[in-house]
């Protein structure tokens, strides 16, 4: 039997604004005045008999990305775009489902072809519905991925696979689903932009950008003893450095102390 794994399949570092354009700069740049810095990290697991990701990063719907990236991070790891056996949605703002399609030869294709999808029904109900999502090349990736991709549809808690389970959270967005993966010899959570960063683990905030800023804040507290109560290691998807993290210990005065898994990061 194989060993379990996750790695960070890092996409890039960005500087977004109102706008929503994601503009590239170095890891330790700075983003524009009035923006946010934002890094994107897929998440690939490895387990005996799958390849999953936990989101798909923004394929090309940022600067100097699209499914290149996404492919040299999996050939690090002996790995295909068709071998990826599920992709796992948290939520479906587009740099977390924009990788699940391309234009690359001038006209739509699936970038993982033989993957089921995993979103919450939801999501993809209130998604699909709506006449404009974000803009028209974004509205025709949604529906060619609608019409095309092997969906599957999952309810508020629900159970995937025995080492895949989903929870409806909100917060970050209505719908917005935290996964949970564990097989016995591994066991990840991935919430999403709930807890999008290791620093986040430690801080209390409502951000203005959430659907409902103050059940984020309640879920990330929630989140973070759960993963210290029940041994989870923390996937970060907008982290900057250092994307996976296990919580080692918790102190009174300065919280949850926090170790940094480095083996698996591609960069």
């Amino acid at each position: 039997m194989s060993k379990t794994y996750s790695a960070a399949l890092y996409e890039g570092t960005f500087s977004v604004g109102l706008d929503r354009k994601f503009n590239r700069i170095p890891r330790d740049g700075k983003p524009a005045k009035g923006a946010l810095k934002i890094s994107l990290n897929p998440f690939l697991i490895v387990s005996s008999d799958k390849n999953i990701l936990f989101d798909c990063g923004i394929g090309e719907f940022g600067e100097e990305t699209g499914p290149h990236v996404i492919r040299k991070n999996l050939e690090e790891h002996g790995l295909t775009e068709f071998d990826i056996t599920d992709i796992f949605l948290s939520h479906l703002h587009y740099d977390h489902i924009g990788g699940l399609a391309n234009k690359e030869n001038g006209y739509w294709e699936l970038t993982f072809p033989d993957a089921k999808i995993w979103a919450s029904k939801k999501d993809w109900e209130k998604a699909t519905s709506k006449e404009t999502w974000y803009d028209e090349e974004k509205t025709e990736f949604l529906s060619f991925v609608d019409a095309r991709a092997d969906l599957h549809f999952l309810d508020e808690t629900d159970q995937a696979y025995p080492e895949v389970k989903v929870e409806k959270i909100g917060g970050h967005t209505e719908f917005h689903q935290v996964l949970f993966f564990g097989d016995g010899n591994e066991k990840y959570m991935q919430a999403g932009d709930v807890i999008a960063t290791r620093s986040q683990i430690n801080r209390k905030f409502a951000a203005k950008y959430d659907f409902d800023p103050e059940t984020s804040q309640k879920q990330r507290e929630r989140l973070a003893k759960l993963a210290f109560d029940e041994g989870y290691t923390v996937l970060c998807f907008h982290d900057d450095e250092h994307p996976i993290v296990k919580i080692t210990g918790f102190d009174e005065k300065t919280g949850y102390v926090t170790e940094v898994i480095e083996s698996h990061v591609t960069s």
